[in-house]
């Protein structure tokens, strides 16, 4: 016993000092090396149950249960059989002679290594292992710890993490199953019996003018029973903390349960509302109250502890709730969940004379607002469209219930996600209309005015007007991970249920939205009689604080507002342009208006009392009013070709003032933000609208002598790139409603012309030669030219690679100097990395848009120049040297190979040598063996186009072959390059980067599918299999596990091509080369893989072999050395 006694002193103290703060880093190695060299001697653990039972060091018995942790979980096959009853016999003994004074953690980890040797032993060896746990249950002294035993089982049992057989996985499950009904049984009547005991025994106080509730209409119609009712308007049990403490551990046995147990009659009505009685105690403001009048702390933790039953309850329910596929036998019990769910929220939301509804949703605990928020997240997806059918279920009463709740939620978050579940709702109804377009009306008549009032309200919230306090609490600095502001968020998210709404009742939308718009543009509109001229400029005569307080709220609004209108644009569009066109026009006139008026008067640059605040508010309601105005380019467009051959001077008028709007604002003088907003406006008019006049506006003949003025001040980039993309498509695009004769190309084709000859004047005149000996400054100065030239040809052509053949013919023709240009600057910059990467986005561009226009012998020689300048030297200084841009490089080179090698007909097929042999000699290499997943994405995907476009470079199939199919197999070439590029495939499944290996079973199951890759002789019989062993290795070593379901299919389709090889060779020939496993185990690996042919089975084999295998492999290891398997 000394021994022992020793043992247990050196390692106290070995724990003390490892947990300690001063112990160095080594030593704590040294000390961890120690204990694991002790956990793995066989025998260890009677040292540990020793421990166990002597020690009170915290470190000391947790160390101790890992060791059995770890015995059970891996070694226990291994144990002898004496030593596993003795400890089966021990442990169990131990946690009921000590749980009550064991700290919380190590009492739990306790419950876990006992549940453990269950999942191994029961019913087997471990007969009375369920029993036990039912009998803790059922004793009183017990209960709490039967109750987590249970919970621990359900965890570790329903759904057993470590490695077990799918046999012993099948049959735990059905062995739980079994048990199910009892379990549920003495779960309901814990329940009942606490709630029945204090229920009995409170003193009912009399009813206060809070606590009093009349059953109320609401409730009697979503009840349908009085007595139900009235069961539910008893007054809350008092408990006593080790009430609350059982009631806690019984709700987390149930939602655990919940999560697995299919919803059955084992789930009794008696159950449901017993849980429901608990998910009352979270919307009980009562109990806070007592807490924060008596002060004590005893009571304000009575509180919170009560709190939390209300959300373990809903925690239940919601589980309940989530399942998707309700059996008809309990769809009944379903609606009686709901109507016992809605009279909470009747209690909720109930308003009286000492409580506003916030005020009482603000006393509720948040996670409960959390979990009931859920809950109604739920029923509106899953449930609505199942239980809307039903004539006694109120649905209009349920919104009135789910408004209140939503527009008096305490916190953003919560608002957030009330809006969600509206907009769950509106999508269902919607798409409820789509499918049942006779009886739409109806439809709508029922939720009008439900509707109405939600758009209202949303708009409100959005209105400092209204909601000044809300709003300002919110951040407009921080951005998410969406790009976004909290602010930025909450307008949007309430713009989206505002359009939803208008899709669904566009006159209503549009009659709430548009007199409110009206109000607050009065206010703008009537800035101008307070402009006064003064020495410096002009300034705004608004001094008084509450002045500048109420037009700094007006003009958010309008702010606000104006997005609204934008995002309603797309419902005045289409089939309904004529019905709505008077809406419309009215706004569209409005926006015109307001914009001109915004540029006439310079809001942007006046003077003001508060300019931090009052400034940028002017410039957004600016910046606002012109990206509103775009927004309705797609109804002007509409409207163009509506007018065309009739009286067009609105139109026209419309139009012009829209460009005098915009002309004044393109400068570099203007902010970003508005200078910006006014460029997008002119895009969208010179692409989408298009209308022939527009080169003869003066204001655009303005903008186009300012962009080609050499001694203007040049834009900022973005504008620069704008505006000259608007410039160009007025003079690209063809006009809509005008046929071919009078499109007038010869002249736009001069004008475009000399336009990009303006633009491109100091890029062209650049000199190879010249460049090299160049110091740093004149280097610095050139690298602004081309990065700005570049920046503004690319734009150019990307916006025209869809349009019409000439189009982007005029295109080539004006480009054609800069781009000869670029291709003999390109050698000159090839050190210079991020030159060379905008010179190759601006090829990449050329290529995808413009290669038929560009010809034959001209793309030759840039892909000729190509591929020369990248030498295996120059791809490796790129890759391995020049970090992120340097990849950039060579990854956009392999992009333009990409579009040579898509293009149909024999034009490149010179090329597919030479660039094969480029990825494979040279790119490949380099890369092949770095962990960086940098240009191997590329590379992958060129090494497919390769393959999916050029099949008959490999596979020559004549006709005759495909006609006697079978007979001839067709022939093969360029064997050595095709091996190579699947080899170069197999070796991405074995690199650990997730992404490549998706990307490329995606590629390989396309050659599949297309070209019918597995079936290719070449490959049948040459990689087949060993693609298959290679994926089945993943499987085995779970080291893409995502990707589990894809891996699974791609083994199927590569087995399908010759199932008999796969069961008689490559089968045994796979299990004959696991190492791990004895021939007894391989046998029956074997066996329990039948010959399924179908994908469900055939997948659900291959994942029962991987899933075993491991499981084995743990087994033979945990056995100890020397053992004799027979």
């Amino acid at each position: 016993m000394a021994s022992e006694e020793a043992s247990l002193r050196a390692l106290e103290s070995l724990m003390t000092e490892f947990f300690h703060n001063c112990t160095t880093n080594e030593r704590k190695r040294e000390i961890e090396e120690l204990l694991n060299n002790f956990a793995q001697q066989i025998g260890a653990w009677r040292f540990c149950l020793y421990f166990l039972s002597s020690t009170r060091n915290d470190y000391v018995m947790m160390y101790s249960l890992t060791v059995f942790e770890n015995l059970i979980n891996k070694m226990w096959l291994g144990v002898p059989s004496q030593d596993k009853m003795e400890i089966r016999s021990c442990l169990p003994k131990l946690l009921l002679a000590h749980h009550k004074t064991l700290p919380y953690f190590i009492r739990n980890k306790l419950c876990k290594v006992i549940v453990d040797i269950g999942r191994q032993d029961w019913p087997m060896f471990y007969h009375d292992f369920f029993t036990n746990i039912l009998q803790l249950i059922q004793s009183p002294l017990t209960t709490p710890l039967g109750l987590i035993m249970l919970k621990t089982t359900s965890e570790e049992l329903a759904c057993p993490r470590e490695d077990l057989s799918v046999a012993r996985k099948e049959e735990l499950r059905k062995l739980l199953l079994d048990q199910v009904q009892t379990v549920l049984g003495l779960l309901t009547g814990i329940l009942e019996s606490i709630w029945d005991k204090h229920s009995v025994t409170a003193a009912t106080p009399p009813p206060s003018p809070t606590s009093g509730e009349s059953g109320g209409d609401l409730l009697s119609s979503l009840l349908q029973s009085p007595s139900a009712a009235k069961l539910l308007n008893q007054p809350i049990p008092i408990l006593d903390t080790e009430s609350e403490y059982i009631c806690s551990l019984a709700l987390e046995c149930l939602a655990h349960l919940f999560s697995w147990i299919p919803l059955s009659t084992s789930i009794t009505p008696s159950l449901l509302t017993t849980i429901f009685h608990f998910a009352r105690f979270g919307c009980d403001t009562r109990a806070r109250k007592m807490s924060s009048v008596n002060g004590s702390s005893q009571n304000s933790v009575m509180g919170q502890e009560r709190g939390r039953l209300g959300i373990l309850a809903m925690s239940c329910i919601n589980e309940l709730m989530s399942k998707n596929c309700v059996p008809v036998e309990f769809e009944e019990y379903l609606l009686r969940m709901f109507q016992q769910t809605f009279y909470l929220l009747q209690k909720i939301t109930k308003e009286n004379n000492a409580h506003t509804v916030k005020s009482r949703l603000e006393e509720l605990d948040e996670s409960y607002i959390e979990k009931f928020t859920d809950f109604l997240r739920l029923f509106v997806s899953v449930h609505l469209r199942r239980i809307e059918s039903y004539s006694q279920f109120p649905v209009v009463e349920f919104l009135a219930l789910l408004f209140k709740y939503t527009f008096h939620q305490p916190t953003h978050e919560g608002y957030f996600s009330c809006l969600d579940i509206w907009t769950l709702f509106l999508d269902y109804l919607t798409s409820k209309i789509k499918s049942r377009l006779a009886d739409k009306e109806a439809v709508l008549n029922r939720y009008e005015d439900a509707l109405v009032l939600l758009l209202t309200e949303v708009l409100n919230r959005i209105q400092f007007r209204y909601n000044q306090a809300q709003l300002e609490e919110l951040d407009d600095e921080t951005l998410d991970d969406d790009q976004q502001t909290e602010w930025q968020r909450y307008l949007r998210q309430s713009l989206e249920v505002v359009a939803k709404v208008m899709e669904l009742l566009p006159t209503h939308a549009f009659s709430t939205l548009f007199p409110v718009l009206q109000d607050n543009l009065e206010v703008y509109l009537g800035l101008q009689q307070f402009v006064v001229t003064s020495g410096t400029g002009h300034r705004l005569n608004i001094t008084a604080e509450n002045d500048c307080r109420r037009l700094h709220c007006s003009l958010r609004d309008l702010s606000s507002l104006l997005q609204a209108v934008g995002r309603l644009a797309e419902y005045f569009i289409g089939d309904v342009f004529a019905a709505r066109f008077n809406d419309a026009l009215t706004v569209v006139e409005r926006l015109v208006k307001v914009t001109l008026y915004g540029s006439q008067i310079k809001l942007y640059n006046i003077e003001t009392a508060v300019p931090s605040v009052l400034k940028p508010d002017l410039i957004d309601v600016h910046a606002q009013s012109l990206a509103a105005l775009q927004a309705y380019s797609h109804w002007l467009a509409q409207f163009y070709s509506e007018v065309h051959r009739q009286n067009q001077e609105q139109f026209i008028s419309l139009m012009s003032t829209a460009l005098e709007a915009i002309t004044p604002l393109v400068s570099s003088k203007v902010q970003e933000k508005l200078l910006l907003s006014a460029c997008h406006l002119l895009v969208s008019l010179a692409t989408t609208v298009r209308p022939v006049f527009l080169i003869s506006i003066p204001a655009v003949q303005k903008i186009f002598n300012r962009i080609t003025d050499t001694s203007a001040q040049r834009l900022p980039d973005k504008a620069q790139v704008l505006v000259c993309r608007a410039l160009s498509n007025v003079l690209l695009l063809p006009w809509p409603n005008l046929p071919e004769s009078e499109q007038q190309w010869a002249v736009r084709s001069t004008n475009h012309a000399s336009l990009i000859s303006a633009l491109t004047r100091e890029y062209r005149h650049l000199k190879p030669d010249a460049i090299l000996p160049q110091r740093k400054v004149q280097l610095e100065d050139t690298k602004v030219i081309i990065h700005q030239t570049l920046s503004v040809l690319e734009d150019i052509v990307e916006s025209i690679s869809g349009e019409s053949t000439k189009s982007r013919q005029i295109c080539y023709q004006s480009l054609q100097e800069s781009v000869q240009v670029s291709l003999a600057l390109f050698p000159a910059f090839i050190h210079q990395s991020d030159v060379t990467d905008e010179m190759l986005s601006f090829f990449l561009t050329l290529f995808q848009g413009l290669r038929v226009q560009m010809g034959v012998p001209f793309t030759e020689q840039i892909i000729q120049t190509f591929l020369n300048m990248f030498t295996r030297e120059q791809l490796a200084e790129s890759i391995l040297h020049e970090g992120s841009t340097g990849c950039r490089v060579v990854e956009k080179f392999l992009k333009i190979l990409q579009v040579v090698v898509q293009e149909p007909g024999q034009v490149f097929k010179p090329f597919l040598p030479s660039i094969i042999s480029l990825c494979m000699e040279q790119v490949y290499p380099i890369i092949a063996e770095r962990s960086s997943p940098d240009v191997k994405a590329e590379l992958f995907e060129l090494l497919f186009r390769v393959l999916h476009h050029n099949w008959r470079y490999f596979f020559k199939s004549s006709v005759l072959a495909s006609v006697q199919r079978g007979i001839a197999e067709e022939q093969m070439e360029n064997e050595a390059q095709f091996s190579a590029i699947m080899q170069a495939f197999g070796q991405s499944f074995l690199q650990p980067d997730i992404h490549l290996f998706k990307q490329n079973l995606f590629y390989l199951e396309t050659l599949n599918t297309k070209q019918k890759l597995y079936h290719k002789k070449i490959f049948r019989t040459a990689m087949l299999f060993q693609f298959v062993n290679v994926l089945l290795q993943v499987l085995v070593h779970k080291s893409h596990d995502l990707l589990q379901e894809e891996i699974g299919i791609a083994i199927y389709n590569m087995a399908s091509v010759d199932f008999d090889s796969f069961y008689s060779a490559f089968l045994p020939e796979f299990l004959a080369s696991c190492d791990g496993v004895d021939s007894n185990q391989k046998n029956v690996l074997g066996r329990n893989f039948k010959m399924d042919r179908d994908l469900p089975s055939f997948t659900q084999n291959v994942h029962r072999l991987v899933n075993d295998l491991r499981y084995y492999r743990l087994c033979n290891d945990s056995l100890p050395p020397g053992t004799v398997k027979l």
